[in-house]
This record gives structure tokens, sequence and C-alpha cells, in this order.
């Protein structure tokens, strides 16, 4: 009979470091709350993308004299427009507006101010000078 023998090595397995500072548990609290809110908004946007195939088929299904209680096709459009998007794009839609947001407002600041002193305010109050 043939015996087969195993070693076994006991090397200490290669760990991520554990830390526990504040400033690793804000950047996985913002990971967490990022990857639960994209999940959010991704349901949210499937749920109006029904919503708006459901009011969709009842206006084109509806009788012409019931036309005052039903959505207006503006309304339908958006839930659905809107809805596709969050559904597909969820966090990274939301993400990616508002850093456009952002650089508007960066564009907007930076060097487009127009400084007036009183002076000049003043003089152009006053009119021309002679």
């Amino acid at each position: 009979m043939t015996k087969i023998y195993e070693v076994a090595a006991l090397t200490q397995a290669s760990l991520p470091s554990a830390a526990w500072d504040l400033t690793s548990f804000l950047q996985n609290a913002k990971s967490q709350i990022q990857l639960w809110g994209g999940l959010l908004l991704m349901m949210i946007g499937a749920a109006g993308l029904v919503w708006g195939g459901v009011l969709l088929l009842k206006k084109l299904m509806a009788n012409p004299q019931s036309a005052g209680n039903q959505q207006g096709w503006g309304t339908i459009a958006l839930l659905i427009l809107v809805g596709g998007a969050l559904g597909t794009g969820g966090w990274s839609l939301i993400s990616t507006i508002g850093s456009g947001g952002q650089q508007t407002i960066t564009d907007l600041g930076g060097g487009t101010v127009i400084i007036q002193t009183a002076d000049e305010v003043s003089g152009l109050l006053s009119g021309p000078s002679d």
C-alpha cells in the first residue's frame, strides 16, 4: 500500500491591513452609501419606466371622453425617458450630471467676474466727464 504524505506549509496569509481610523471609516461609508443610493435610484428608475409604460398603454387604449382624467403626453414621455436613464445609469448618471454642474460653476467663477471699484461705479452714474 502506498502512503501519501502531505506537508502543510504554515505560511501567514497576507491579509489586508485593517485601518481603524476616521478617514478609512468615512471612505468606506461613502462607498457604501454610493452603492446603496445607486441601487435605489435604479429601482426608482425601473418603477418610473414601468409606470410610464402603463400610463402610455392606458392613454392609447382610453376612451376619448375620458381624456381629461389621463396624464399628458409630456408626463408619459418624461417618465419613460428619466426612468430609463435612471434605471440604467443609477449613481453614475447622477454623478456625471453633478460633475457637469460643478464644471459649469467653476467655469463661471474662473476669471469671468468683473470687479469695479466704487470710483468707477460713481463715474458711470454721474455721466460723461468734460
